[in-house]
């Protein structure tokens, strides 16, 4: 097997965590399976950077000493906030080099300024996701996933995302075992699925001020199977249904239906996801009723059948 180079591009102001943890992933790999990955750091002149918590990063070398790398790695971080014309220059030219083009967080910024995303799907911090589909119309930004991964490019969303990312990108060069033995190692799940929300539901909806409201939103989330209709929600806050729902779209910033179908369907995957329950058993503890019903909201939320979800995305035993 051909040794991979993976290069982290270093700038002021990057997020550390962005560049450690994807780098601990590809080290950790190259421990497991000597020989397969050559990791380089390299910023534009070869200077000890600073991060946005302070620490102080000391690059291999500078990137016009850089080979072509087979994985290049650009994080995010405060620095992407202020444009940096040599280093989108360099991204410009040596970018389409490399047989990976990876961000992390608002990496992705950087590689849209050099135009290295343009045509594709990709995500990034749900805090800049609506800059980067204003600043770059030719981008798809989808800011829901963990990370997406697009031909040669792959995405990913905030700082520990990047993890997940770099675990799937282990798990596509060496398998799933050599992914597994890493995640052990630094105690993380093997692999988030992409797809996988940057908020459960609980945290997509703002939370309500009034703690009569507060409680329905735990309450909803706790019995995702039990009648959620507007006036049971709506008696357990002691309101009418229409003060109730206009209360909780007010505080919450969706209506109360809005708001149950993320839960059930937030309930529904990670029931696919993490057991081996039947299709059917799963729909009436997701509050769906039947398999039917299921069926249609993963379809128009997620575009994909329950079966299919599961089928791509419930880890299968190690062997």
């Amino acid at each position: 097997m051909a040794q991979r180079t993976v290069l982290f591009v270093l700038f002021d102001g990057m997020q550390s965590l962005d560049v450690t943890g994807p780098l601990e992933v590809f080290a950790g790999a190259e421990q497991h399976t000597p020989g397969t990955y050559r990791i380089r750091t390299a910023s534009l002149d070869g200077a000890p950077v600073r991060t946005s918590s302070g620490l102080t990063v000391v690059p291999d070398e500078t990137l016009a000493q850089t080979d072509a790398p087979h994985t290049l790695l650009v994080p995010g971080g405060r620095g992407t906030r202020r444009p940096d014309a040599l280093l989108t220059d360099w991204l410009r030219e040596h970018g389409p080099r490399a047989e990976r083009l990876v961000s992390v967080c608002t990496g992705a910024i950087r590689l849209a300024e050099a135009g290295l995303l343009d045509g594709h799907r990709v995500t990034t911090h749900w805090a800049y996701s609506d800059k980067l589909a204003h600043d770059h119309p030719a981008v798809e930004v989808d800011p829901d996933p963990i990370y997406v991964r697009d031909g040669q490019v792959s995405t990913s969303a905030g700082v520990t995302s990047g993890i997940d990312l770099a675990l799937a990108l282990v798990e596509e060069d060496l398998g799933r075992d050599a992914a597994l033995a890493i995640a052990r190692h630094l105690v993380v799940f093997l692999r988030r699925p992409g797809n996988q929300a940057q908020f459960s539901a609980q945290l997509a909806a703002q939370t309500a001020r009034r703690e009569p409201l507060r409680e329905v939103q735990h309450w909803i989330t706790e019995h995702p199977a039990g009648d959620l209709s507007v006036e049971t929600l709506a008696a357990r806050a002691r309101l009418s249904p229409r003060h109730f729902a206009r209360a909780f779209q007010t505080e919450t910033g969706m209506t109360p239906g809005r708001y149950v179908d993320r839960v059930r369907l937030e309930h529904a995957r990670r029931l696919l996801e993490d057991t081996s329950d039947g299709i059917e058993e799963i729909s009436r503890a997701s509050g769906y009723g039947t398999p039917e019903g299921m069926r249609r909201a993963f379809v128009k939320a997620l575009g994909t059948a329950p079966s299919e979800y599961r089928r791509r995305f419930h880890p299968t035993p190690a062997h």
